[in-house]
């Protein structure tokens, strides 16, 4: 006789070795794919299955087995697009690698970064890809992490941390960034976009202020803009790129959200984005290249960082004693029409149309 489980509690493994009259161990075989198990009781225990709406539950078993494949990603925000790439090439490589992904994110909060790092956790997965909220600090980590838990953080450091670090060469491609517009001609370059309690954002002004100091040029009060790096907080920020006059004549944006956004600003001041005011992103979403005028930007390949990310976190599971590393990927400065048009239209002759790549490193540094 069947024993139909009660419809208001979980199914469990059990409920189906009863229902199929075989033992506990035999269904776990089955749920397993071994080939031990006749075809007639595997295709009997999997009909069982499918009938009483089974559903496995990988962390019992991952603490059975003493093993997990499961990696936790939390990130910082849902709304950014490099963020999505990344998190489709985290999981692209643990799908490749049997693993599954647990996603969560932080909205920019260090305290509901703490309770979904927390809740996460409880799946104990085989490690944490992070990509910390704004003004993280190790001592918001450690005491939910713990010792023994493999962590990666990437794009954002965190002080004080004894983690791998993987992000892109933020100071060297804003560095580019500002030194393509200096050759486009322009002297009064805003920096535009991002918190400087990111160390993202601060890396880019730096490499932003190193370009204007080899130029021989002093950014002026008012040319470092700061606000959330979303696409509507920058469109209304705009404005305050224009409080002085003469005001910039381009700007190196924190990233491609906020240059889009500036874009956006620039056309309710009935100014063109390109043609009276040249700008750079940092990124190279999708959009960029899509958007109008095309957006100069640095590529970052964030899917391609993504996967690397797994890659990392995985060798310092299986190899704990491994001392952290720190890994700084180059970026491609991606020229076209956002930051050329300006350029064409008052010096013609210039040549400022040129739309070859340059890379901002020549590899990825290890340290």
């Amino acid at each position: 006789m069947t024993h139909l489980p009660s419809a208001r509690r979980r199914v469990t493994l059990a409920d189906i070795a009863r229902a199929c009259a075989v033992s506990n161990a035999t269904v776990s075989l089955v749920l397993g794919g071994s080939p031990l198990v006749s075809r007639t009781t595997r295709e009997r225990v999997q009909k069982e299955i499918v009938r009483q709406g089974y559903v496995y539950n990988r962390s019992a078993a991952n603490l059975r087995r003493k093993v997990s494949t499961s990696v936790a990603l939390v990130i910082n925000t849902l709304s950014n697009p490099f963020v999505a790439e990344f998190a489709a090439g985290v999981d692209e490589a643990l799908a490749e690698a049997g693993h599954v992904l647990l996603l969560g994110s932080s909205g920019e909060s260090i305290e509901r970064q703490r309770a979904v790092l927390s809740s996460l956790l409880e799946h104990t997965p085989a490690g944490v890809i992070l990509t910390p909220a704004e003004g993280t600090v190790a001592a918001d980590l450690e005491p939910v992490v713990g010792l023994h838990t493999p962590l990666l953080l990437f794009n954002r450091r965190v002080p004080d941390s004894h983690w791998t670090y993987l992000g892109a060469d933020n100071i060297a491609g804003a560095r580019l960034a500002t030194e393509h517009l200096l050759a486009q001609g322009h002297t009064r370059i805003a920096f535009f976009g991002g918190h400087r309690n990111s160390s993202s954002c601060r890396e880019r002004i730096e490499g932003y202020g190193a370009a204007l100091a080899a130029a021989g040029i002093a950014p002026e009060p008012g040319w470092i803009v700061e606000c959330p790096p979303t696409r509507i907080q920058a469109a209304t920020a705009t404005a305050a790129l224009f409080v002085r006059d003469p005001a910039p004549t381009a700007a190196v944006a924190y990233n491609d959200a906020v240059a889009l956004g500036l874009m956006i600003g620039l056309r309710t001041r009935n100014l063109l984005p390109g043609r009276d005011f040249a700008i750079t992103g940092f990124d190279d979403i999708p959009e960029a290249a899509a958007t109008v005028p095309a957006l100069t930007t640095l590529a970052s390949a964030p899917r391609a960082l993504g996967r690397q990310a797994v890659s990392l976190l995985l060798a310092d599971d299986a190899s704990p004693q491994n001392p952290p590393r720190h890994l700084i990927t180059p970026v491609q400065l991606m020229p076209r029409d956002s930051s050329l048009t300006y350029a064409s239209a008052s010096a013609p002759s210039t040549g400022a149309r040129a739309t070859g790549r340059k890379s901002a490193t020549k590899g990825t540094k290890t340290t």
